[in-house]
């Protein structure tokens, strides 16, 4: 090892509060790992500085002026986008439906506005080591609940779970209920490793980008189970 210190993750804050964007840059300016690459006030904004400074993670709000955030995730993490950067959004629970949007448009996870500085210092890192952030508790009352207005897709539900083994699809279930590799391995009876390969593996044969993707994909489907 050559003892060269790792490239601080590179940061872009997106929200059309200047007191918000204030605060949030003054905490990630405030990690040894992180680096605030701009600010931005508005989707235009944000999607032009991302694609001028190319940050690893944009930090996103879903309502801001001239563009919102679903909009600009899905011009800056769609399924098009060759190496996208990793979306996190931060957003309410009064805002169900944006939510679901914003996650199908690509973002790599989401936390509440008033999550607790060290978790959502953790998230960024979370998401820019290429892991999706997905709150449990959030994922079943946004997701789930939003889901419950879709009609199933018969197709789709029907290739996904023949793309699957039983045991693959116990795993997929797990991982749309927003559980960590802890998590699941509990509940299935098998180490976190053994969750890990499953999940790469469920991720490539369905070709899913990340946890929440699949996680969409398991709502959209009427694959996922929920919680009593």
């Amino acid at each position: 090892m050559n003892g060269t210190p790792p490239r601080p993750i590179r940061v872009l804050v997106c929200d059309d509060q200047a007191l918000v964007r204030t605060g949030y840059a003054t905490i990630f300016s405030a990690q040894p790992d992180m680096e605030i690459v701009g600010e931005a006030a508005n989707g235009h904004e944000a999607v032009r500085i991302a694609r001028e400074q190319r940050p690893d993670v944009v930090v996103m709000d879903i309502r801001m002026p001239l563009l919102d955030g679903i909009q600009a995730t899905r011009q800056l993490a769609g399924p098009d986008v060759q190496e996208p950067p990793k979306v996190l959004v931060v957003t309410t629970f009064n805002v169900d439906a944006y939510v679901y949007q914003a996650l199908k448009a690509g973002a790599s996870g989401f936390l509440l506005k008033d999550s607790p500085t060290a978790e959502l210092v953790a998230g960024v890192r979370t998401v820019a080591a290429g892991d999706a952030l997905i709150a449990p508790a959030v994922t079943r009352h946004l997701i789930g609940h939003f889901a419950e207005h879709l009609r199933p897709a018969n197709a789709e539900r029907d290739a996904v779970a023949e793309a699957l083994t039983p045991r693959e699809l116990e795993v997929f279930q797990q991982v749309a209920l927003g559980r960590s590799n802890a998590e699941i391995a509990a509940a299935l009876f098998i180490t976190p490793e053994t969750v890990k390969t499953y999940v790469s593996r469920i991720l490539a044969k369905l070709g899913l980008r990340d946890r929440v993707q699949a996680v969409v994909l398991a709502h959209r489907t009427g694959l996922a189970t929920h919680p009593s």
